[in-house]
């Protein structure tokens, strides 16, 4: 080819340095060595971190056969080895004179002539070009060398590049997964702080985990006593899967659980175990999966179990491994969070249920079974008594047994009125003031309801309805036998737009000092019902200007059946 044009060497070296990956860096300049020189065979040796031996050979000119027959690539014996111990160029007319030649295996084609080149980044000896064969000469031209040797210059700085780049560019993805991962755990922060739902909380954790390593799927399976079940999932699920449970004992997750470390699906062993006693079973399938527990402070409460990444899988990289498990901590967090105050919110309304009953027994002794036991006197008397006398005391003990008839269904509407039930809460309210009424305390109601002013289709969830309900009748009950009062007034309104309920309790009686109150079952048993629906509840009140009681309640509709506090009671 004789001396190459400045033009193609720069052309060549535009090219090299124009590449952003090691690999195709080296690549073409293999290519383009062989090709400014006219070699027949040409190859790029890499050094290891020392720089004693070749660890990677690359070459061309050599078909699959020839490389076959030759066998395993050479470390750095004879000549190879020559440009390692002296990192200069070295051209030979015929390579097999050269002291050092080692000889060629046997199938190694026949090579003469012979040109090497180290390749140098930031001063260190990185590998060398070896070219043999220049085709249509005797030997590589002094013109060959130089070129060769500009060529190792611009791969020296291209590779350096390219490893730099690559560098930044693994470091530019690692910190985007720590920011994906942050983010997911802020988020999951927040909604915690926020929201104590653990339904919630589990879509979301589904959500963000599934989100934060590309899978196909991400189910969530949380202990139930000796068993898994799954509780939320995101992604490509079969029906059905929510709320199917898992072979604690011979599942992945099970071994998962006992050994607190990550598993993966891609082993026979955990294969097997997926597809009979795990997920597999209920139809999701995978080809790869990261199952990782749910751990907070030595105690499990689930798993995450993650399959088929979706971009460059299936199967999921180390960092993957590396952000599930930092998800999953923060995770298993809220999900300990959410069940501890689960657990605390069945154990106030068991509270509240028992202090109603309560409240309910004194009512029945305080009042039935004394009217029951006066009533057992009169007919005692009737016994001997003169007929006219006789007649009045029966006269006596059926006004009496009216009188606790009375009594009685007082105490049953208390309980759970019908009307409510079967009409809403609106008729319930006004039944429950025409009641107290009776007692001689006026009641004044507003009540504006979506539901029974024909605004929606939906009543409102059973147990809101029962809230608005206790809160009224307890408000009632306090202002009848403790304030004086001879008015209330009673507000319950439904805002559509701000998809909220206000509820509004005021009285003209002597009112008291809230921050004085006992906290018995009255003001607390309100805050309660009202806090236990996410609600806000606010009592002003002051000797000699009456009470009134504010509550706020977001709105809910029918997830709870009617009557359940009846079927309790």
């Amino acid at each position: 080819m004789g001396e190459p044009a400045p033009r193609v060497l720069l052309q060549v070296a535009r090219d090299v340095l124009s590449e952003l990956d090691v690999e195709e860096v080296l690549r073409r300049v293999l290519n383009s060595a062989q090709t400014l020189t006219e070699a027949r065979y040409a190859a790029l040796g890499v050094l290891d971190d020392k720089g004693y031996k070749l660890v990677r050979l690359l070459t061309v000119g050599m078909s699959e056969e020839e490389k076959q027959r030759v066998g395993p690539l050479p470390t750095g014996h004879g000549v190879l080895g020559e440009l390692i111990r002296n990192p200069e160029p070295l051209r030979l007319a015929n390579v097999g004179t050269h002291p050092h030649a080692y000889g060629f295996p046997s199938g190694h084609p026949p090579m003469r002539s012979f040109l090497g080149v180290p390749i140098f980044i930031g001063g260190e000896a990185y590998g060398n070009l070896y070219l043999t064969e220049k085709e249509g000469a005797a030997e590589f031209t002094e013109a060959d060398e130089e070129a060769v040797v500009l060529l190792a210059e611009f791969a020296g700085m291209a590779i350096d590049h390219a490893r730099r780049y690559a560098s930044s560019e693994a470091s530019r993805r690692a910190l985007e997964r720590n920011i994906a991962a942050l983010d997911a755990t802020v988020t999951i922060a927040r909604t915690l702080a926020a929201q104590t739902d653990l339904n919630t909380i589990l879509d979301l954790v589904a959500k963000r985990g599934r989100a934060l390593v590309s899978a196909r799927a991400l189910v969530i399976e949380l202990r139930q006593g000796n068993r898994l079940v799954v509780a939320a999932a995101a992604g490509e699920i079969p029906e059905g899967l929510i709320g199917a449970t898992v072979d604690a004992e011979s599942s992945v997750a099970g071994a998962a659980l006992r050994s607190m470390r990550l598993e993966r699906l891609e082993t026979s062993v955990n294969r097997a175990r997926y597809a009979e006693f795990g997920l597999g079973r209920h139809g999701l399938t995978a080809d790869a999966g990261l199952v990782v527990p749910l751990a907070l402070r030595g105690r499990t409460y689930g798993v995450l179990v993650a399959v088929d990444r979706q971009s460059d899988g299936p199967e999921f990289s180390i960092e993957d491994e590396e952000l599930l498990e930092a998800f999953a901590a923060s995770a298993a967090t809220a999900v300990a969070t959410a069940q501890l105050f689960d657990a605390a919110r069945r154990r106030d309304r068991l509270a509240a249920s028992e202090a109603e009953r309560a409240r309910w027994a004194r009512e029945l002794h305080d009042e039935t079974l004394q009217g029951l036991a006066a009533l057992r006197l009169s007919l005692a008397a009737m016994e001997g008594a003169e007929p006219a006398a006789a007649q009045e005391l029966i006269q006596r003990a059926i006004a009496d047994v009216e009188a606790e008839t009375e009594k009685l269904r007082g105490l049953i509407t208390d309980l759970r009125p019908v009307v409510l039930d079967e009409l809403g809460v609106a008729a319930g309210i006004e039944a429950l003031a025409d009641q107290v009424e009776s007692s001689g305390l006026e009641v004044k109601t507003k009540i504006d309801l979506s539901f029974e002013k024909g605004r929606m289709e939906d009543r409102l969830d059973g147990e809101l309805e029962t809230a608005i309900y206790r809160i009224v009748q307890e408000a009632l009950t306090n202002t009848k036998k403790h304030a004086w009062a001879s008015c209330a007034v009673v507000e319950i309104v439904e805002d559509d737009g701000r998809n909220e309920l206000r509820i509004s309790i005021q009285d003209d009686g002597h009112g008291f000092h809230p921050e004085a109150d006992s906290e018995g079952f009255g003001l607390h048993g309100l805050r309660e019902r009202v806090e236990l629906l996410d609600g806000s509840i606010e009592i002003s009140s002051s000797p000699g200007n009456g009470t009134e009681i504010r509550a706020i309640m977001p709105t809910r509709r029918g997830s709870t059946a009617y009557g359940s506090e009846r079927a309790a009671s």
